[in-house]
């Protein structure tokens, strides 16, 4: 049974833009994503975050793959970066990283990293080394799963890592299968892990799923919105961009994570009520996250 929480019921309101403001002032976020196979996860996540108001985004990815993302959205920049001759992220990456992403205050890491072992070894090298504010996302936190020490590495100069779990993540994480299932359902369940694993490794956990529950060890937050239809590929990379994108806009790890499921749920209800939940793509979810946060930010300005 968890105990002294503190149980949060709302999310952050939208601050205004100054209206002198530059794109490096809008958040500059620098995203390692993607493997032959999975491009698309790459192009959702910087896509997201553009669409989340983020002023900068950088997709780094093996190199081979990097031409394919700037073909699909020219709105994102795209970064090279070592690779497999089975187009993963090498080994030789981090230090290639660590330079690219010097000019960006964000790092979002993981979608479609692939677990390919020069992959896994590439992110527990890089991880200690980065001192900016980060999300950790899938296939990184696959590799954690494997040397939960590196967590205790990593700067938090910069704020408290966000890790954004679904329940197959969260139980390697614990390094209990069996848990999966019971991950899916039971709110106090799910509550009571978030709280503990975000307490006892100084970070904060987004578990994924109905309700997601948002934890910085101190403070839970139960998510309200959301539907069925966002059961499928890809929403997960959404999520993380957006997230990834407020951090970059300001908000502290634990106000972006909850306000980032906020927002994406709400996208997703949004379009639920005009496609219906089968036919809900990620794609579609990008596309009505302006109205979502046009749509919170209205709410907030009347109830304030």
């Amino acid at each position: 049974m968890a105990e002294n929480f503190q149980l949060v019921a709302h999310v952050p309101p939208l601050p205004s833009r100054d209206t002198a403001m530059h794109k490096g002032e809008a958040g500059r976020l620098f995203i390692v994503a993607g493997s032959a196979g999975m491009v698309g996860a790459a192009a959702l996540a910087s896509r997201a975050a553009l669409r989340a108001g983020a002023g900068l985004v950088c997709a780094a990815m093996p190199w081979r793959l990097a031409v394919m993302v700037s073909g699909r959205d020219p709105n994102v920049l795209t970064y090279a970066l070592p690779e497999t001759e089975d187009g993963t992220l090498s080994a030789m990456a981090p230090a290639k990283i660590l330079k690219g992403m010097e000019t960006y205050d964000t790092l979002l890491i993981g979608p479609g990293l692939s677990n390919n072992p020069q992959t896994v070894q590439a992110v527990r090298t890089l991880l200690p080394q980065v001192d900016r504010k980060l999300v950790i996302d899938a296939d990184a936190l696959n590799a954690l799963a494997g040397d939960p020490g590196v967590l205790k590495e990593i700067p938090r100069k910069q704020g408290l890592p966000v890790l954004t779990p679904h329940a197959g993540e969260m139980s390697r994480l614990l390094g209990k299968d069996n848990t999966r299932r019971d991950l899916r359902t039971g709110d106090d369940l799910r509550r009571d892990i978030a709280l503990a694993y975000a307490r006892k490794h100084n970070v904060v956990i987004l578990l994924k799923g109905h309700r997601t529950v948002v934890s910085d060890g101190t403070r839970v937050f139960f998510n309200t919105t959301g539907n069925p239809g966002l059961a499928k590929a890809g929403q997960g990379d959404v999520l993380a961009g957006v997230i990834g994108a407020l951090m970059g806009q300001g908000f502290a790890s634990f106000e972006a994570a909850c306000l980032g499921a906020y927002l994406h749920g709400l996208a997703g209800d949004l379009v639920c009520g005009k496609l219906g939940e089968y036919g809900i793509l990620a794609t579609d979810v990008i596309e009505w996250l302006p109205e979502a946060f046009l749509r919170h930010g209205a709410a907030k300005r009347a109830s304030g």
